[in-house]
């Protein structure tokens, strides 16, 4: 069933606000969700309104840079440098103004003897719920060991964010991505088995509209209704 979410639209326009019973995201949620959208389809100019606000929100610098460098597994190096590079103006900009921004946690380094391939195994299989495999896998082994060794094991053990950030993340960046359809429905279960309820879905969709592009949350609205109308019945 498709969300009427028109019915935060409005509200969302301003800028962010606490976790309500209308808008079940947080502000450092909802900021998230513009930075890795805009980043994903390129639009610097309302990215840096985005950075701002989620600076402005409570997300730290290392927060920003962190969602900034996982999307390039998603939507390529080209788009997160160019998302590294407008943040890295946002800073001087606030620098400049006086504004210090917290800088945040650093990533934990990797124990000695840490081996990406089997961390990032274990790491899929923690956030699908399964072990992951099919014929795509077995038709080109070598995307599937660089999923697991690279984006699962080297980006995801990195613990400045936790995985249902990153997931919030991803959702938002596909979102953006045209034809990525399948991949935002995948990762829509997986977000749900991470944590994120429906009704964080549907404000997720909101802020889209309100922050992003109605166009675009129109588009993940139908792919969310289609993945909500496939969850067997309790």
């Amino acid at each position: 069933m498709l969300f009427p979410f028109t019915r935060l639209y409005g509200s969302l326009r301003a800028p962010f606000g606490d976790a309500t019973m209308q808008n079940p995201l947080n502000t450092r949620q909802q900021a998230i969700i513009p930075i890795a959208a805009l980043t994903a389809c390129g639009d610097m100019a309302r990215l840096t309104t985005a950075l701002h606000e989620g600076l402005d929100a409570g997300l730290t610098v290392n927060e920003i840079k962190e969602v900034l460098i996982q999307l390039y597994a998603y939507c390529g190096f080209p788009r997160s440098l160019n998302g590294l590079g407008c943040f890295m103006s946002v800073m001087n900009t606030r620098q400049a103004q006086g504004i210090v921004d917290e800088a945040g946690k650093e990533a934990t380094p990797p124990e000695a003897g840490w081996d990406s391939l089997t961390a990032g195994r274990d790491t899929q299989t923690a956030l699908v719920g399964r072990a992951v495999s099919g014929p795509l896998f077995d038709f080109a082994p070598a995307i599937d060991t660089y999923l697991k060794a690279h984006l699962f094991g080297d980006i995801f053990q990195r613990d400045v964010l936790d995985w249902q950030t990153r997931e919030l993340a991803t959702i938002s960046a596909l979102a953006a991505i045209p034809g990525a359809e399948s991949q935002l429905k995948s990762h829509f279960a997986i977000s749900q088995h991470n944590g994120i309820s429906p009704e964080q879905f549907h404000a997720f969709i909101a802020v889209l509209a309100a922050k992003c592009a109605p166009d675009m949350a129109v588009n993940a609205n139908a792919v969310l209704a289609q993945f909500l109308d496939e969850i067997p019945s309790a």
